[in-house]
């Protein structure tokens, strides 16, 4: 693509409109957190307003520039690359915390914010915004809204889905909507909102949202709880909710997450037994101290049914940060260690013993070693394919066929192909496992609608036609 159009773009923008070509901003919005992936574009963009925001889509569809939204750049899975070149929008500077209405339990905000201080913010009166990413400290709003993303805390509370009431969003040929309304109940023609969610910015460019928040759950307890078996430790999963016990987070690490984070970190101060394969991390909370203890005891006697070893509790809050900060630091831990590809998956929750033993299987079948972890209380597995003695030849031409074989299996299962990373660049080729042509053609035809053009982050998401 020529780049005499950036010479154009220059002089339609408004004058506060930030448009850099430099080297330094190209390369930073050249990459995001997904292997080593490299998509340059001709230039970023940086607005402050809608208006700034709807100016440019007007300008990039009648000269049809692709525009590739990105946040904080710490998504998985190529989603917010600019593969095609053209403009990055960066929504960075769009990061304010509009308004925090206590009565309604509603907080709007920009897409650049970043989660955690949006948590902060709310938690000093009172109030809880759930949706927490190990990446929750630089990931921002928009980025989770464009991926629907979870974390540890969606088994109790949901993804970013079940906490969006309305947003505004800029279309393509640069019109402005809301597509829902600052309500709890809202049946009034179709769900734009839900559809938004998820979509990663190929439908539209989001510049507002509005999100439910909750009274802030003032206790917790946490427990690290060891098994000899990986397998068994996933059996223990559904067990615990079969026995009507409902925890606020549920996470499953096989032995070689946790020691990578330890390497990563410099943080050996946990000490692991020799026939130890497996933990899951559990964590209950309450609004009232005394609510604790219950729900702690009601789990003892299901973890041990399960074949489990004596759990360590972290009964106070530096306690508790600590086993946390190991846990979120296993993705760095595994990309540092390792060339590698992370698969998403996500299978109904009692099917998680059968998803590990696949992956394994699979791994042994094409010699690859994998790094499984994840939030097991939602199904949702972590499958990290290391490199490791693969020549270049297998890592390039095998490994995809095994990939595909992990994705026929989760399918088969009832599962799909991301939780919470969502399809972005590098799975649109698996998309037809999950999908007939019917569907996918439905999809292409929603896309259709909102961008006819394509200028909306192309290629992702939807294989091409």
């Amino acid at each position: 693509m020529s780049s005499d159009w950036i010479i154009g773009l220059k002089k339609a923008m408004p004058s506060g409109m930030k448009i850099l070509s430099d080297a330094d901003s190209i390369q930073r919005e050249s990459r995001d957190e997904t292997e080593d992936l490299h998509f340059p574009p001709d230039v970023v963009v940086e607005p402050t307003t809608t208006d700034e925001v709807s100016a440019l889509m007007q300008w990039a569809s009648a000269h049809a520039i692709p525009v590739t939204a990105s946040g904080a750049r710490t998504g998985l899975s190529g989603g917010a690359l600019a593969v095609e070149g053209g403009i990055a929008l960066s929504m960075r500077r769009m990061n304010s915390i509009l308004e925090v209405d206590e009565r309604n339990l509603q907080v709007r905000v920009q897409p650049g914010a970043i989660v955690e201080r949006l948590q902060d913010a709310v938690a000093e009166k009172g109030l809880f915004y759930a949706v927490d990413p190990a990446s929750k400290g630089s990931c921002s709003i928009g980025g989770n809204i464009a991926e629907n993303s979870g974390g540890p805390r969606a088994v109790k509370y949901g993804v970013t889905k079940d906490w969006v009431l309305n947003l505004e969003v800029v279309l393509a040929d640069g019109s402005v909507i809301r597509t829902g309304a600052n309500t709890l109940k809202n049946s009034t023609g179709y769900n734009l909102t839900q559809l938004m969610v998820g979509s990663e910015g190929t439908l539209g460019i989001i510049t507002e949202a509005t999100l439910k928040l909750l009274p802030l759950p003032m206790f917790k307890a946490l427990l690290l709880v060891p098994f000899s078996s990986a397998e068994k430790a996933c059996e223990a999963v559904s067990a615990i909710f079969q026995a009507g016990i409902q925890p606020s987070a549920m996470e499953f690490m096989e032995r070689s997450a946790i020691a990578l984070a330890q390497e990563f970190t410099g943080d050996f101060s946990l000490k692991i037994d020799e026939d130890v394969q497996a933990h899951l991390l559990i964590e209950v909370d309450a609004f009232r101290s005394d609510d604790l203890l219950p729900q702690m005891e009601s789990i003892l006697p299901v973890l041990e049914s399960c074949g489990a070893k004596d759990p360590l509790f972290a009964d106070d809050a530096a306690a508790q940060e600590k086993l946390w900060f190991l846990r979120r630091r296993v993705g760095e831990a595994v990309k540092a260690a390792s060339v590698y590809k992370e698969e998403d998956t996500v299978v109904p929750r009692a099917k998680l013993p059968e998803l590990l033993l696949a992956v394994k299987a699979i791994g042994k079948k094409f010699g690859f070693e994998s790094v499984c972890y994840g939030h097991a209380g939602d199904g949702n597995l972590h499958v990290n394919i290391l490199k490791g003695g693969l020549s270049d030849a297998a890592w390039s031409e095998e490994l995809p066929v095994a990939i595909r074989l992990i994705f026929e299996s989760v399918v088969d299962m009832g599962g799909t192909l991301s939780g919470e990373h969502g399809i972005g660049w590098v799975q649109r080729p698996y998309m037809d496992v999950a999908f007939s042509p019917r569907h996918l053609e439905l999809m292409h035809g929603i896309k259709r609608v909102f961008d006819p053009k394509g200028i909306l982050n192309p290629q992702k998401i939807m294989p091409s036609e």
